[in-house]
């Protein structure tokens, strides 16, 4: 069975999954955009930020996106900046694709996470991501022009949005480049939290 392909993100109302300046990854509205995840239950544990957090269905969600992902694929601007914040142990325990430009050696983290560095384009990251993936599911984890690029090809099965209320004014949209004339959607469900609006799609060509 072919691993199903997709990304989860969080969205302002405005179309805004980050800041403009990576610099700015982490601070006070980027943290207003996650806050809906940060407080959870899954997230602390994930995380190491030790014990307690909240549970209901946001938790829930955070916590079936991470147990059917079996790699990840990302881009390079995405890695470098996790590469400076995310703890030791970096929160996904699988192995990672990196699509960039630049070889190097694969990089091992503790928990089980090792960033592989793909030099030959998306095809090659994604057709590694899914023999990596076993029996479980391939997310493109970011950022935007990663996920466009793999909607534009029309390799995305499906996606969610967590739609946070908050506005950024600026910064980097999720559909900015998007070629929305090769790609539709058909909307699966929706969930309302007190933090976010859970949107899921199925993407199919136009």
């Amino acid at each position: 069975m072919t691993a199903t392909v997709f990304f989860s993100v969080s969205m302002s109302l405005d179309g805004f999954i980050a800041p403009e300046a990576p610099e700015d990854l982490m601070g006070p509205l980027w943290m207003e955009l996650q806050a809906w995840t940060l407080s959870l239950r899954f997230t602390r544990e994930n995380l190491g930020f030790g014990e307690g957090g909240e549970e209901g269905r946001d938790n829930d969600l955070a916590a079936a996106t991470f147990a059917r992902t079996g790699a990840s694929i990302m881009g390079k601007r995405m890695f470098d900046a996790g590469e400076r914040r995310w703890p030791e142990d970096a929160p996904f325990h699988t192995p990672v694709f990196v699509v960039t430009h630049e070889p190097r050696e694969p990089w091992t983290r503790p928990g089980g996470t090792t960033f592989h560095f793909v030099t030959d384009g998306i095809d090659s990251a994604l057709d590694r991501a899914r023999e990596a993936a076993g029996d479980r599911d391939v997310r493109i984890a970011g950022g935007a022009d990663t996920i466009v690029q793999y909607l534009n090809a029309g390799l995305v099965d499906e996606f969610s949005i967590a739609l946070s209320p908050v506005l950024f004014g600026s910064g980097i949209r999720l559909f900015e480049h998007v070629d929305a004339g090769r790609v539709a959607l058909t909307r699966t469900n929706v969930e309302a939290s007190p933090r976010a609006t859970h949107l899921s799609f199925t993407v199919r060509p136009r």
